[in-house]
């Protein structure tokens, strides 16, 4: 592992840890939770430093990502066509139509960390990929819809999760990671898979917690 990717690392798992202590303290909770933006926004500098070969290819990709993910949210607060109805609350910053603008950058995030990871592996099918990719995305989903109701990240109109959210999760992945597999990346190191990692960690401890 080259410093360079030890440091993104290390950044990574610091403040996912820091950010665990800070939600399940009582005291610190109100503190963290108005830093989730400038989290994400961390997190997003991270993967762009660690992104090996930075070119004008990675910015078309993390663009169409990104407007991808905020549209396809936006006709899912404003019609319920897409996941249900919902509405965004205030923890992810501020918005735009109604859609906070680090719902975008998370989309960025996952579907990068997600597709880098498939790339690591020993699945050549391209399909194959895609397929187990969305899968994980949205078991990634199961875990962050009970902290994020709970955090008041966003809130669902009516009772319960609906399923229609877990569906429409796995066919945006699908979606996303079909793009990210046209741009035919170089094989990257281990920092975007280490994100992954730490957001399942995160994610699933403090479902054990709360």
């Amino acid at each position: 592992m080259s410093a360079k990717n030890g440091i993104c690392v290390a950044i990574i798992f610091l403040f996912h840890l820091v950010g665990l202590i800070g939600f399940v303290i009582p005291s610190l909770t109100v503190l963290f939770i108005a830093l989730v933006p400038w989290h994400l926004l961390l997190m997003l500098g991270v993967l762009v430093y660690g992104h090996d070969n930075f070119n004008s290819r990675f910015v078309l990709f993390a663009l169409i990502t990104f407007i991808t993910g905020f549209t396809a949210e936006y006709i899912g607060v404003h019609t319920g066509l897409l996941f249900g109805h919902y509405s965004y609350d205030g923890t992810l910053g501020a918005k735009l139509l109604d859609i906070p603008l680090m719902i975008g950058v998370n989309w960025f995030l996952l579907i990068y960390a997600m597709g880098v990871t498939l790339q690591r592996t020993r699945l050549t099918n391209k399909l194959v990929r895609i397929f187990t990719g969305a899968i994980i995305l949205t078991m990634l989903d199961v875990l962050i819809e009970p902290i994020a109701i709970n955090f008041d990240y966003w809130h669902w109109l009516g009772a319960g999760i609906p399923f229609k959210n877990y569906v429409c999760w796995f066919a945006l992945s699908a979606l996303l990671l079909f793009i990210f597999e046209q741009f035919k990346f170089k094989r990257q190191g281990i920092v975007a898979p280490a994100l992954l990692i730490a957001q399942f960690v995160f994610f699933a401890v403090l479902n054990l917690m709360y």
